[in-house]
């Protein structure tokens, strides 16, 4: 048995014995959607749920408005989405998003596709975990058929669905939920991490031109107040054209966005460098560079530091909303160099400055830490998934069960 690999939105290759792909349509009890209109909202009544609250594989109630009884009656009977269905993202940037309905009442839907599986041969947290593996795959195929992404009841209906016996569909749903189970642990974690940080910062560091209201034990004297320009050289970087970049390589080229623009071979800019992004829509964003780059025509970085980096750094990022107000300009934004020269920060003496530093970063660290261990979970679970969802990897079953299978 060789299993199975998936093209585009085909599969080739052998099937397992007793697997077979089948549309959707045949799995399903039901492809639908919602209304396609607005209805009169409410603060109480049916959940309404639209495109903007699937994301991240789950549908999130905690935004959303409702409709009344006869409303949702009336307009939505042909949906009335139940604990085991799948809803699809089928029109719109977030079109091949889903969302597993975990929950058994009823909700309505707008402008979002919803599956039924058949129980007795599809299993509906199987469904989901197949559809997460590819939606990546159905957005490019959708969207390279037009400016706005959009995806027919017709062509949910045609997408294959690859079916193992409903006994291992249910095992490897299990497997697969134990992965997303330990990613979001991880996930919960990094959320409270950041939160413990950000407030020690809301303690430690200066809200705007006001000292902080706590001192760490041992340190005295007056906080003063310094033009960004006075504590260090901001030099803007070299823009390098696009064609010039690599997808991979040795140096990040930091060129105004959060992440890099490309790669270069050789850097124009030591490790350990603050940045702050000049134009686009990332301008104002603060970074830590810690290895060494090149540094863009979008993109300033801060030399010769007069004042202790992690500090800087901590408290730059602390009022990174302040310094992004700074923007100027409707098409393309940007801060202009006098602006963030002239942006205040408060600066206590030097010993404060570093033990400040030293806690700020120590934070981050554990943030990283955590940050790389969930970018090791997901890249486990994603080749896990593929493995096992085209029966390249099997799952073990009790003997009763692989005598009917």
């Amino acid at each position: 048995m060789s299993g199975v690999t998936q093209v585009g939105l085909t599969y080739v290759g052998d099937l397992p014995a007793g697997w077979k792909i089948v549309p959707a349509g045949a799995a399903c009890k039901k492809v639908t959607d919602g209304t396609h209109d607005t209805p009169k909202v409410h603060t109480s009544g049916v959940p309404f749920i639209t495109a903007i609250h699937i994301k991240n594989g789950s549908i999130d109630f905690s935004t959303c408005q409702y409709v009344d009884e006869e409303t949702h009656r009336t307009i939505f009977a042909r949906c009335d989405p139940r604990k085991g269905d799948l809803t699809v993202v089928n029109i719109g940037a977030g079109v091949g998003e889903c969302g597993y309905v975990n929950v058994d009442f009823e909700f309505s839907l707008k402008n979002v596709a919803l599956l039924k599986p058949d129980p007795a041969s599809l299993d509906g947290e199987f469904l989901f975990h197949l559809h997460q593996s590819r939606k990546l795959r159905i957005a490019h195929v959708v969207k390279a058929g037009g400016a706005q992404p959009f995806l027919s009841l017709a062509e949910l209906r045609r997408l294959p669905i690859i079916l193992p016996p409903i006994s291992e569909q249910k095992r490897i749903a299990e497997v697969l939920g134990t992965w997303n189970r330990a990613i979001e642990k991880v996930e919960a974690l990094i959320t409270n991490a950041r939160a413990q940080k950000q407030a020690l910062m809301q303690q430690l560091l200066p809200q705007g031109t006001t000292p902080p209201k706590k001192r760490l034990s041992g340190f005295s004297g007056e906080w003063r107040e310094a033009k960004v320009a006075s504590l260090a050289d901001i030099s803007k970087g070299v823009q390098k054209g696009r064609a010039s970049l690599t997808e991979e390589g040795a140096v990040p080229v930091i060129n105004g966005g959060i992440t890099p623009s490309g790669y270069t071979d050789h850097p124009n800019t030591a490790a350990n460098t603050i940045t702050i992004s000049e134009g686009g829509n990332s301008c104002g964003y603060v970074d830590l560079i810690t290895q060494s780059f090149w540094c863009g025509g979008h993109c300033y970085a801060l030399k010769d530091l007069k004042v202790d980096r992690d500090y800087l750094f901590a408290v730059l990022k602390h009022h990174e909303r302040q310094i992004k107000s700074l923007r100027v300009g409707s098409g393309l934004p940007n801060i202009q160099k006098k602006a963030l020269s002239q942006f205040p920060v408060l600066v206590p003496p030097k010993p404060e400055q570093v033990k400040i530093g030293e806690l700020a970063a120590s934070a981050d660290k554990e943030i990283a830490a955590q940050e790389n261990q969930l970018t090791g979970l997901r890249q486990e679970k994603a080749a896990l998934m593929q493995q096992l969802l085209t029966g390249k990897r099997r799952v073990k079953l009790p003997e009763s069960e692989v005598c009917n299978a």
